[in-house]
């Protein structure tokens, strides 16, 4: 990346699944810092839009902009429900991620983050980010091709380090054949499993090239930005460095000498972020986690940053998808200092620790927990392994206990695990309907909530993303 473009200095988190929706990024963009959209599930939740009835029309609106309109055609077909679905109908599933997919799984994955990205950027020059996690691998290959498509100007990936999607961003936008390494348990022949995927099959014949977009990988630590710079497969073309005090999944402590316990923090200061040493690089770079106030903004500058990522203020804003009762429920706690925010070592089935809030009526309160039954019918965290005759399976230890024994994980993974799947999407509204009610909400935060706080005492609780932007920059 040119160090001497002008570039955004707040960038707002691409927080899954669907909170960061295209309206929240949009309305950063308009104010010339980076918007971005979350990647993550994203397919799910557009299908369950259109069976909400699309109010408003702006997921069809986009689909009269994409190239395949049989492919527009189709998903409209399938999922559209005018007026909307009753609201004791469960939504229609899509089939869960797979190694072999199948094409229409495909377009609609591709179809999806096009969408997205292209409801983003409508209507303003602003710069559109879409966010998406390394654990989740089998959608990644189709998902940035189809953000490419709506024209996404900057590709974030965390949970992980994403060493060939550098490499991959590149192929893509000259509609090269592309494909990923799997990460496959239970391999002990170290095998190779790889994903492919081929653009041109999924194109219009005009479309000779894709407007290539820079790649921010969110890192926790200047040992693995350094290892991405020299073995990417590509360039790395910033950074975002988040610290153990950022919302959703953080990295896992590098400190082992003691166990971890589900509710204790075991983070120490060598879980610190080496500023210094990331500076070295000589990439933009981005301070996450604790980073939401203009004060620190002025910090992150003075340390050669780029500026800050912040996601906690910005989930609550007046344009995130979080149901508006959960928004109200966590300024009322913020504002008596009610508001418990904890990281849960055990809930998260990819084994990183995930930051929550206890909340009730939703899957930390011990009512929901105990009348909720586990299934698996999303899949997205589902764990590849290897079977034997070069044969995979998927498994989940979110999923049923004994389902999860028989494809030979053990209970001990099972214990304390949470559908972050269902309970991610049931946040902002699109919750499946069970016999035993609607799913329950997970709700994860960035432990200072203290820019809620301000930002309330001075505009409101019903502050804006532009409220936000305003409080940041003092």
């Amino acid at each position: 990346m040119n160090t001497t473009e002008r570039l955004p200095e707040i960038i707002q988190g691409g927080m899954g699944i669907g909170v960061s929706t295209w309206e929240l990024a949009k309305a950063v963009s308009k104010q010339n810092q980076m918007g971005v959209v979350s990647g993550t599930a994203i397919d799910s939740v557009i299908i369950r839009r259109l069976q909400l009835g699309d109010p408003g029309g702006d997921i069809r609106r986009a689909m009269s902009h994409f190239p395949l309109q049989d492919v527009a055609e189709s998903v409209l077909n399938k999922f559209f429900i005018p007026g909307g679905k009753s609201p004791d109908e469960p939504f229609k599933l899509i089939p869960m991620p797979a190694v072999n997919m199948q094409r229409s799984s495909i377009e609609l994955i591709i179809i999806a983050n096009f969408i997205e990205v292209f409801l983003s950027k409508e209507g303003h020059n602003g710069v559109v980010g879409i966010n998406y996690l390394e654990k989740i691998q089998l959608p990644t290959l189709p998902s940035i091709f189809g953000a490419m498509l709506g024209g996404v100007d900057f590709i974030l990936m965390g949970a992980g380090i994403p060493l060939s999607i550098p490499g991959i961003i590149d192929k893509l936008s000259r509609l090269e054949p592309v494909e990923l390494r799997l990460a496959v348990e239970d391999n002990t022949l170290s095998q190779n499993f790889l994903n492919y995927f081929d653009p041109r099959e999924f194109r219009s014949p005009s479309l000779r090239e894709l407007k290539r977009p820079k790649f921010l990988a969110i890192v926790s630590s200047d040992i693995i930005a350094k290892t991405l710079v020299k073995k990417a497969s590509g360039c790395v073309d910033g950074f975002i460095v988040e610290g153990h005090t950022a919302g959703g999944h953080n990295a896992p402590p590098r400190r082992t000498d003691k166990p971890h316990t589900q509710h204790s923090q075991q983070f120490t200061a060598k879980d610190i972020p080496n500023i210094s040493k990331i500076a070295e690089l000589n990439r933009p770079f981005w301070l996450a986690g604790g980073y939401a106030s203009p004060d620190k903004l002025r910090e992150a500058l003075s340390e050669s940053a780029s500026g800050i990522q912040v996601g906690t203020a910005f989930a609550i804003c007046k344009e995130s998808a979080i149901m508006p009762e959960i928004k109200q429920n966590i300024i009322r706690k913020s504002l008596d200092g009610s508001l418990d925010v904890y990281t849960d070592f055990k809930a998260s089935p990819t084994g990183y620790p995930f930051k929550m809030i206890r909340l009730e009526n939703t899957m930390t309160d011990p009512i929901k927990i105990k009348i909720r039954k586990r299934i698996c019918d999303l899949g997205y965290l589902r764990r590849l392994y290897y079977k034997g005759d070069s044969e995979i399976g998927y498994r989940c230890p979110a999923e049923p206990v004994e389902n999860f024994i028989k494809k030979g994980g053990t209970i001990e993974e099972t214990i304390d695990k949470q559908c972050l799947c269902n309970g991610l999407i049931a946040t902002i509204g699109l919750g499946q309907i069970r016999d035993y009610g609607v799913e329950p909400p997970i709700i994860t935060s960035g432990e200072d909530y203290s820019p809620i706080t301000n930002i309330v005492k001075n505009v409101g609780s019903d502050y804006s993303a532009k409220d936000v932007i305003n409080y940041l920059k003092g």
